[in-house]
């Protein structure tokens, strides 16, 4: 009896060694699989965030490419309105050394004056401080050969004298103007070779 105990005894050692050895195997299966889950949630969150920094970075590029359009547009709205307000008090100068046409001229000048103060106001809420003074000193200039040529309004017939005066302002106007063009350009990152 002592054989079948021994043999018995063996068996037992034997079924509980590969019960055992399967249950440490299954457990370290476990492990690693847990290990590997972990590593890929990893890679995922790592990923994710990846992504959402990538969202983000486009987000940001893509508010600063609408900002631009919207100071690119802005600043074409400002030039061309600043431009055609001076052309205006130049038309009305001429008008008032012919002595025909003043009316027409005079109501093109309000309409020009109103879209350069709307064109400004705009610019006001959108432009850099370095853009705005010039624009500014611009704005302000325009401004004063408006009031001169209402002035020559007042008591007509304009006096030559005053007339070629203005010559004076609307020079000094052309070089502010295009002070602020070539401003606007460089905040632009244009490339401008002849200021």
């Amino acid at each position: 009896m002592g054989d079948t105990w021994g043999a018995l005894a063996v068996a037992v050692v034997g079924v509980v060694g590969t019960l055992g050895g399967a249950l440490l195997t299954q457990g370290r299966a476990d492990r690693t699989k847990r290990l590997e889950l972990q590593v890929m949630a990893q890679q995922q969150r790592e990923e994710r965030q990846h992504a959402e920094q990538a969202r983000r970075a486009e987000r940001a590029e893509a508010h600063q490419r609408d900002f631009l359009d919207l100071r690119r547009a802005c600043y074409i709205s400002l030039n061309t309105a600043s431009r055609q307000y001076l052309t205006a008090q130049v038309n009305l100068q001429h008008a008032l050394r012919s002595g025909s046409g003043v009316e027409a001229c005079l109501d093109q000048l309000e309409t020009r004056r109103t879209a350069h103060r709307d064109s400004y106001a705009e610019a006001q809420m959108v432009v850099s401080t370095t853009v705005l003074a010039v624009a500014g000193a611009a704005s302000r200039h325009l401004n004063r050969g408006y009031g001169m040529l209402k002035q020559l309004l007042v008591a007509p017939p304009a006096a030559p004298e005053a007339l070629d005066a203005f010559d004076g302002q609307v020079n000094a106007s052309w070089e502010l103007l295009s002070e602020m063009r070539h401003t606007m350009r460089d905040d632009l990152s244009v490339d401008d070779t002849d200021h």
